[in-house]
């Protein structure tokens, strides 16, 4: 029987750990209709069935159970022994793959990105920006950016940013036709701009009362799950709405949104951090990239205490 090519045995794993064709031709920079020849020509040459295919789901067989088993080990050790060359190079090379959270992409990635490629031009970045807590070793990935409370045990984390103030904003239109909150429990009678999260959770809305934090329950006639959208509403006059002050500092500045509720500011969203699984030795271009964000975020927190000054304002007004 003549010997399976790697191209197929890595459609193969991708197709089960992704359980979808076009997922996995994602993750493999090819097309679905490639990838479907592949796993097609890896049965026909074992001879043996290997995928359960139907319109709406992928699942392995028995036999294809047991060989993706065996296969995820000879995969690793067969990456590890590649990554083993990189020791002889002046400096780490090779292909990080990478899920990170939206904030964490925008705000903890973004600022940093071309700095980084340019110190190591012999790595290359990958990343997937993705909402959902995407389980980084069935997905293939080098590592994952998302909150400190998402983080599962058994992993390594590197904490890459700080918390991100909340902050409640509407349009100066929207507040002249529909008032000015008091206090929080004002937003039941207002129109209130909400966000979906890909579970399909509405991100709540809390604030501090009284050394406490409360959820008040607010209703509008628009929900999104799409922050730059729901700003663009905001700023039209649709409604109020929640949001991280990075996302909304630019509008703010310019006076197209004002801040309200300030004395009750929401609960900050947490910090991030890179994870990756604690069994695996990291690469030597991911222990380079991890080397270089906590050292950004140790340079951004010495320009912070270098420039701050103390002046009396609002929590977070801008």
């Amino acid at each position: 029987m003549p010997g399976a090519g790697l191209d197929e045995t890595n459609a193969f794993v991708a197709v089960l750990e992704h359980k979808s064709f076009n997922r996995a031709a994602k993750q493999l920079g090819l097309s679905a209709p490639r990838v479907s020849e592949l796993i097609r020509k890896f049965e026909e040459r074992l001879g043996v069935r290997l995928v359960e295919r139907t319109t709406r789901s992928v699942a392995p067989t028995v036999a294809g159970e047991r060989l993706l088993e065996r296969l995820r080990t000879v995969l690793d050790d067969y990456e590890a022994a590649l990554e083993s060359i990189n020791d002889f190079r002046s400096k780490p090379a090779g292909t990080l793959r990478l899920t990170v959270a939206p904030p964490a992409a925008d705000f903890a990635l973004g600022p940093v990105i071309q700095r980084f490629l340019s110190f190591y031009p012999e790595i290359n970045l990958d990343i997937c920006i993705d909402s959902a807590l995407t389980d980084i070793v069935a997905g293939r990935f080098d590592a994952g950016i998302r909150l400190d409370e998402r983080l599962s045990s058994g992993m390594i984390a590197t904490k890459i940013s700080d918390e991100m103030p909340r902050v409640i904003v509407a349009s100066p239109a929207y507040l002249a036709r529909c008032g000015m909150p008091a206090t929080p429990r004002d937003l039941t009678r207002h129109d209130c701009i909400q966000v979906r999260l890909p579970s399909g959770q509405i991100i709540p809305w809390n604030f501090r009362v009284k050394r406490r934090i409360v959820e008040i329950h607010v209703e509008g006639r628009l929900i999104v799950n799409q922050i730059g959208f729901a700003i663009n509403a905001a700023v039209d006059g649709v409604g109020l709405l929640q949001s991280l002050l990075p996302y909304v500092a630019p509008e703010l500045a310019a006076g197209r949104l004002v801040s309200v509720l300030d004395e009750w500011a929401p609960p900050p969203l947490g910090a991030f951090s890179l994870y990756y699984p604690s069994r695996r030795q990291p690469r030597a271009a991911l222990t380079a990239f991890v080397d270089f964000l906590r050292e950004e975020r140790r340079a951004a927190a010495a320009r912070r205490d270098a420039t701050v000054e103390v002046v009396p304002a609002k929590p977070f007004s801008v």
